[in-house]
């Protein structure tokens, strides 16, 4: 299984042409989109992202992750494994709270440049073939050399800031959250907890333990982004109650 993990998006060609080289290269391996809209040129959400969301994967599963602003430029490239997983993609901390956090990680740098390499398109060109060879089980040792620690890491702590906003307005944090002994605010707004959206008044925002384990602000039946003028990278303020 690829698992692919982008900032793409799914309106334009790229996520299209990435499925058909690995569909190439990797015939008859299943192709998941876990997302496509990790924001924009920001790699430091998008670890805390995959961080959340990397462990409802199935063990071998081969992620395709790539938020990469600083693509044609001198920055690393990596292959990761940590704990049952397998990450491909630059290194620029996007994978590095997934490797703060595992209890293992082994890492290589990939020294193999393709002919035709699109200085712009990596993705396709570079850590599509990558991701494929693992999937398909064939460690690409000829490409591949191994180092100690990733060039690039983040702050592995909860990250007191909106990460993603997702289509219906709901800002997911990147604070991990342990219902209901917090109290929650973003915006100049206190926030109300509960464990869903119906448990508050139609239009009343509200805080919870979203499904992936990070703390979500939303508007029952409504955009808490639209209500409270929220973006990503807005600060959160999460104050534990004992």
């Amino acid at each position: 299984m690829i698992v692919l993990f982008t900032d793409f998006s799914t309106r334009d060609p790229y996520v299209g042409q990435v499925k058909a080289r690995l569909a190439a290269e990797a015939p008859g391996v299943p192709l998941i989109d876990l997302l496509h809209e990790v924001p924009d040129f920001n790699p430091h959400a998008g670890a805390h992202l995959l961080a959340a969301l990397a462990g409802g994967l199935p063990p071998g599963a081969v992620f395709l992750a790539v938020v990469d602003p600083g693509v044609g430029m001198p920055r690393g490239t990596v292959v990761m494994q940590a704990g049952a997983h397998w990450y491909v993609g630059p290194d620029n901390g996007l994978l590095s709270v997934v490797a703060a956090r595992a209890p293992d990680v082994r890492l290589w740098r990939i020294g193999w440049r393709p002919e035709g390499l699109s200085a712009t398109f990596h993705g396709r060109d570079l850590f599509a073939p990558i991701a494929a060879a693992l999937a398909r089980g064939a460690f690409p040792h000829d490409r591949l050399e191994a180092v100690d620690a990733l060039g690039v890491e983040f702050d592995a702590g909860d990250l007191p800031r909106i990460i993603y906003i997702d289509h219906y307005g709901n800002a997911w944090t990147g604070v991990r959250g342990e219902p209901p002994a917090a109290r929650v605010s973003a915006a100049g707004v206190e926030f109300a907890p509960g464990d869903c959206f119906g448990a508050v008044e139609k239009g009343r925002g509200l805080w919870f333990v979203n499904s992936v384990g990070l703390i979500e602000l939303a508007v029952n039946r409504g955009s808490a982004a639209a209500t409270y003028g929220l973006r990503v990278g807005d600060r959160v303020d999460v104050k534990r109650v004992n």
